[in-house]
């Protein structure tokens, strides 16, 4: 006899519960994967706390949406090749059918939000059905633990593509946590002249460093790079991060950010973005180009997330991994729920 299936529900803010049940069944198009480990990030105690936007969770519900696993079992019309095969998958559950779908911009999806773990059942939980379209397979020697950070990495490539570096740039990253981090090693990739990692801990910092950047600072040692680089990366979603990734940049310099801040940030300067004809650019999810480079990177080792990881928990252990990720401990980095590990 089969064991039951555990998954963490989020009934409500601040409530959750370890439920057992039968092993979900994918219908139509869809496949059933055992999680094999899944990460918590900052959205995720938003979820827990109930600070995250109210149309962007739906309670009772199962978070985890950054994860990987293996495919065990497929509905109709799915390739039954596919059991067995390391896989992530994108979050977004987009329509396919609207202009912003139909234009290669899905996570602009006009007819309402949809995405794993925060209006659909998450990998907080032993097994975890999704769409079989959303998969993203992985090579067969890859680190299936370490795969668990494909979703913000995929973040971090939507916004390193859309930032298009060229050899020889100067670049700065503003924020060393996991999506700082993956950034710094995806634009070490383009060979740019300067890197600089930008972080108020000194313990991100020196992960920055080994993992490619240049120089890593602390923001009070910045005097003197304003205006100095080509591109500038931001992903702190600090209250003034956006602010001060623009006075980085260079006039005519891009600005990418994905951080995302809490109501009261400091805006950006009209004057300064149009006299030094700035391109600013933001990215909130990731789209499949994105999640195929990202995979495509860390199938060929150009993407280390193994660095990241600081904490590996049983699925019992949710409410420890709330704490961690809440606690602003500069040690904490990515912190994994394994549902394997009982």
């Amino acid at each position: 006899m089969s064991r039951p299936v555990r998954s963490v529900l989020v009934e409500r803010p601040g409530a959750f519960r370890l439920v057992e049940g039968p092993a979900p069944e994918p219908g139509p198009g869809e496949v059933r994967v055992a999680v094999h480990a899944a990460g918590v990030c900052a959205s995720d105690r938003e979820l827990f706390d109930g600070t995250r936007p109210a149309e962007y969770v739906r309670y009772p519900v199962v978070p985890g949406h950054e994860w990987s696993g293996v495919v065990e079992a497929v509905g109709e019309g799915v390739d039954p090749a596919l059991v067995g095969r390391g896989t992530v998958a994108e979050g977004f559950r987009a329509c396919q059918r609207c202009e912003r779908c139909r234009s290669g911009e899905p996570t602009l999806c006009t007819t309402g939000y949809a995405e794993t773990g925060f209006t659909e059942p998450g990998a907080f939980a032993d097994q975890l059905v999704v769409p079989a379209r959303l998969l993203h397979l992985l090579a067969p020697e890859v680190d299936l633990t370490s795969a668990a950070l494909l979703e913000p990495a995929a973040v971090v490539a939507a916004a390193v593509l859309r930032a298009a570096p060229r050899a020889g740039e100067r670049v700065a990253v503003l924020g060393c946590g996991t999506l700082g981090l993956l950034a710094v090693q995806l634009l070490g990739a383009s060979t740019p002249v300067e890197l600089l990692a930008v972080d108020p801990r000194a313990r991100p910092r020196e992960l920055a460093a080994e993992l490619g950047a240049s120089r890593a600072v602390a923001p009070d040692r910045l005097d003197g790079e304003r205006g100095g680089f080509d591109l500038v990366l931001e992903t702190a979603g600090a209250p003034g991060t956006a602010a001060d990734a623009c006075g980085l940049a260079r006039r005519g310099g891009r600005v990418v950010l994905t951080g995302v801040p809490e109501p009261g940030a400091r805006g950006l300067d009209p004057v300064e973005l149009l006299v030094n004809q700035l391109s600013v650019h933001g990215v909130f999810g990731a789209p499949p180009a994105a999640w195929s480079y990202a995979v495509h990177c860390f199938n060929h080792g150009l993407l280390r997330p193994e660095k990241l990881v600081s904490h590996q928990l049983p699925l019992t252990s949710f409410g420890e991994a709330m704490r961690l990720v809440g606690s602003g401990d500069p040690e904490v980095g990515k912190v994994l729920l394994r549902p394997g590990a009982r």
